[in-house]
């Protein structure tokens, strides 16, 4: 015989329910507040890296006009730093990969602070050369902890947008100090322009080391994997497996990385080229004066904030964890961009404002999903290392770059130098191309 059921009593819920639910309710309150923690830190924290490295863009022009340093001169001092930064960056990642992030990213800081102190204290290009390389030697220490705490607070199918909301550190950094450096050169002097954001970022280091945190693990939290359900944690047969033998498997014999590695390469030639040129460029061929140049520079960086967001979430959403498709639309209309450059007129601030904005959406769209796409070809276990590996061939393009560029202006002139960037920027597309329908190894 069927039982009336009487909807108005109450349900019974056993006490390891009750217990189960208000523990996965902590767990995920706790994991809400970290990572919006983690994420402010880190993104405040990068941003203080670019107040003490591209200051420098903004006091070329003083420096090598007061020394008398030709274009060839200066690009030696900016690619004997950035090779430097170069291989920082890739040791920094297998670091990141094995010590804490929190005390690398805030000490790293720290020091590349203390040698902008001194570097404004210089007087000759050899003083130049070693302390700007110094300083690029601790930069390196900015980026590969982020990528730990990224992959390891945000899950495969929402790192896209994680990483693009992260990104904006670097346009909030660079357009800030753009604006700052800019005053303060013109108003102080250049040197200035190094001790004020060393001495602000010297704060800062403290500050951060304060604020940011490690893994959700070192938090008693979950896997970002087991909480998002969302592929799988490593194995305790994997977190077991020897660090060289994990980084050959994930990192020397993967392809995909290596494939990424290289296309990083001649897209940071393009965005190097544009962050330490642009100001001297446009003084020099387009009739602007400091301050329109830093104006300019801001926008291209600002833009860089929604390009980057947009190109995560496009590829999140759209295209379920692809990130070929999108860089390499960025890249086809980043091409035609560059191109426009050959034929904007001097004096025309609002138009080359327009086409600068336009560069810097274009351009942090592919750099940044080049970082995701490694780490997710690598997966968590490996993936500062992986992003350190993109870092390093980038920065060995930003070396070539800072050399190839000065050349070129010196004896063909800013067409010249517009010219390599433009090659750069094809065979980026293509090796880009690639990668076409290619996704992490936890979405397929």
């Amino acid at each position: 015989m069927n039982m009336p059921i009487d909807d108005s009593l109450p349900l019974k819920v056993s006490p390891q329910t009750q217990a189960s639910s208000a523990a996965a309710s902590d767990t995920a309150e706790r994991y809400q507040y970290w990572r919006m923690r983690v994420m402010y830190s880190m993104m405040s924290g990068y941003a203080l890296f670019y107040f003490v490295r591209k200051n420098m863009s903004m006091a070329t022009k003083s420096i090598t006009d007061e020394f008398g340093f030709s274009n060839t001169e200066w690009g030696m001092v900016l690619s004997a730093a950035t090779i430097v930064y170069a291989f920082s960056k890739f040791a920094s990642g297998i670091l990141a990969d094995r010590i804490s992030p929190k005390y690398m990213m805030s000490i790293g800081l720290l020091l590349s602070a203390g040698v902008n102190v001194i570097f404004g204290l210089g007087e000759s290009l050899a003083f130049f050369t070693v302390f700007w390389a110094l300083n690029n030697l601790f930069q390196g220490t900015g980026m590969p902890p982020c990528s730990r705490l990224l992959t390891s607070w945000f899950s495969p199918r929402e790192i896209g947008r994680a990483w693009g909301v992260w990104n904006a550190s670097h346009q909030i950094g660079g357009a800030f100090i753009a604006l700052a450096a800019g005053y303060l050169v013109t108003h102080f002097g250049w040197r200035s322009a190094f001790w004020v954001p060393g001495l602000v970022t010297a704060i800062g280091s403290f500050w951060l080391m304060n604020r940011l945190t490690d893994t959700p693990e070192a938090m008693g939290l979950p896997p970002i994997e087991e909480f998002k359900s969302d592929g799988a944690p490593p194995s305790a047969e994997e977190e077991a497996t020897p660090f060289f033998t994990m980084f050959k498997k994930h990192i020397l014999t993967n392809r995909w990385v290596w494939i990424v590695s290289v296309a990083n390469f001649f897209v940071y030639i393009v965005r190097i080229g544009i962050l330490d040129w642009a100001p001297k460029y446009l003084e020099e061929a387009k009739g602007f004066n400091l301050k329109e140049a830093g104006f300019a520079l801001s926008g291209f960086e600002l833009a860089g904030i929604f390009g980057a967001y947009a190109s995560g979430w496009l590829s999140d959403r759209v295209f379920h964890g692809r990130r070929g498709p999108v860089s390499v639309g960025f890249m086809l209309l980043l091409i035609a961009t560059v191109a426009i450059l050959f034929f904007v007129p001097n004096g025309q601030m609002a138009l080359m404002g327009l086409v600068f904005i336009a560069l810097g959406f274009l351009v942090y769209g592919p750099q940044m999903l080049i970082a995701v796409a490694a780490a997710d070809f690598a997966t968590k276990k490996a993936a500062s290392s992986a992003v350190g590996l993109t870092g390093l061939f980038g920065y060995l393009g930003a070396t070539l770059c800072g050399i190839s560029t000065g050349w070129l202006v010196d004896h063909y002139g800013w067409n010249g130098a517009l010219a390599l960037y433009l090659g750069s920027a094809v065979i980026g597309t293509l090796l880009l191309l690639l990668t076409w329908k290619k996704k992490s190894p936890l979405l397929n």
